[in-house]
């Protein structure tokens, strides 16, 4: 590699570094939980930087591994289908049939692939605490292309979902309904039940940092509760809806008004800036008091070494 590929190199991480404290000093700020004032703060520190590193990663990658994910979701819609089929008539079929919609969140989560609502609630942080018009242009590239990613990948799994000679017509029929008892919501239940997806998803990234082992129960529970609830995700939802937009029972127009356009308002609202703020809102007086008590350290070791120098 020559000095000119370098110094390419150099300048487009450069455009996507993140204006932080850790890439202002050259380094990693480390994690210490019992030096932090509080275990919140600790968490939030450990989703910050992995939101850092979720703004800075290539364009291209963030849209294959969005694209991935989209696919992936499909499976949401897969399991849930089959299992209405299966467990018609049964008693309590309706909790294991909402069970089906964790599937595609348990790929998507656990692959570490680029989920809209998930992977970009921890990318807000950073903005919370830097909110530079360079951090704010990084999110939005990040938004835009893991949405995009996640759509392609969604119709993608919805067309071939229809297209392909896969599914029996009791299948089929199963996939329909769970579009249909989307659809039958208006723009502003799309909306309303979208903020509590998204705060619920939010809620789950949280958790993350502290859940080790058991992560993977927590990703089935929490989505598990979307799922009970009825609520709207731009994601899965996408998949459900553009089944019904393939197989002639919706126009184009209708799967972005009203399920589109209102459900992504409403998981922003409710994941992005609700949780967010308020996540960032506790800790805040935390990392001020941190920052007082670090100067103040730094103050008292630079007097020191004066008053040292000068009876040296």
């Amino acid at each position: 590699m020559d000095k000119l590929e370098e110094e390419k190199i150099g300048k487009e991480e450069d455009e996507h570094a993140v204006e932080s404290d850790e890439n202002s000093q050259g380094k990693d700020i480390e994690v210490d939980e019992d030096r932090l004032p509080s275990r919140a703060m600790a968490i939030h520190e450990h989703i910050r930087q992995d939101g850092e590193k979720e703004l800075e990663r290539d364009a291209m990658a963030l849209l294959w591994s969005a694209i991935a994910a989209g696919l992936s979701m499909g499976a949401s819609l897969l399991a849930k289908g089959i299992f209405h089929v299966q467990l018609e008539g049964v008693p309590g079929g309706f909790l294991l049939e909402n069970l089906g919609y964790t599937f595609g969140f348990v790929i998507v989560i656990m692959a570490r692939q680029q989920l809209f609502t998930e992977n970009t609630v921890t990318a807000v942080l950073p903005i919370m605490q830097n909110p530079t018009l360079r951090n704010i242009g990084l999110l939005l590239r990040l938004w835009g292309v893991v949405l995009l990613g996640n759509l392609i990948g969604t119709g993608t799994a919805a067309w071939a979902f229809e297209y392909m000679p896969v599914f029996d017509e009791p299948t089929r029929d199963a996939f329909v309904k769970i579009g249909m008892d989307i659809m039958k919501n208006t723009p502003f239940e799309m909306f309303a039940n979208a903020i509590i997806s998204g705060w619920i998803i939010a809620t789950m990234v949280w958790m993350f940092p502290s859940a080790g082992s058991a992560k993977i129960v927590v990703i089935i529970l929490m989505t598990w509760l979307i799922a009970l609830a009825d609520t709207t995700h731009i994601v899965v939802g996408t998949v459900e809806v553009l089944y019904l937009v393939f197989n002639g029972d919706l126009q184009w127009h209708e799967f972005f008004w009203p399920f589109a356009l209102p459900t992504l308002a409403g998981n922003i609202c409710g994941g992005t800036f609700i949780f967010a703020l308020l996540s960032h809102a506790q800790i805040r007086n935390d990392m001020s008091n941190a920052r007082k008590a670090e100067a103040k350290a730094q103050a008292d070791e630079q007097a020191k070494r004066k008053k040292e120098a000068k009876h040296g």
